[in-house]
């Protein structure tokens, strides 16, 4: 799998910029990683047990820490900082980036969420079932 040549985080645009070894280059929304990061608050436990997250279009990321060679760990401004991206993962995520998208913005309409896709809270449709909570109990 190629390796990044270059990570650059830009605060202003929201993006991921991420360049590998391969010629592949990519700008990764922070709202797109956070609301497919691989943590067990968004994947879940088990199949099925995926949350959907609603409410990301203005996270940010307040920093980046290295994992060994293979990942990284972003921080971002909502607290969520327990998510891993390896480096097959942000290619992915960088690849697989249209379908993913309209993927989420297809579960937020699925689940009642109306207006701007269900990007901000509060944007449940009339006589939608509230969303479920969520989570393992514990802030991330």
């Amino acid at each position: 799998m190629p390796t990044p040549t270059n990570l650059t985080i830009r605060q202003q645009s929201k993006l991921l910029e991420i360049a590998f070894d391969d010629g592949a280059a990519f700008s990764i929304p922070f709202e797109l990683m956070r609301v497919y990061s691989p943590s067990a608050e968004v994947k879940g436990h088990g199949p099925g047990q995926e949350v959907l997250q609603v409410g990301k279009r203005d996270v940010g990321i307040e920093g980046v820490e290295p994992v060994g060679n293979y990942a990284v760990k972003p921080l971002f401004t909502d607290g969520h900082n327990t998510g891993i991206y390896t480096w097959d993962y942000l290619y992915k995520l960088g690849r697989e980036h249209d379908a993913l998208w309209q993927d989420y913005l297809e579960r937020l309409h699925a689940a009642g969420f109306a207006g701007d896709g269900g990007r901000e809270p509060g944007t449940v449709l009339p006589g939608a079932p509230a969303p479920a909570a969520s989570g393992c109990g514990h802030r991330h």
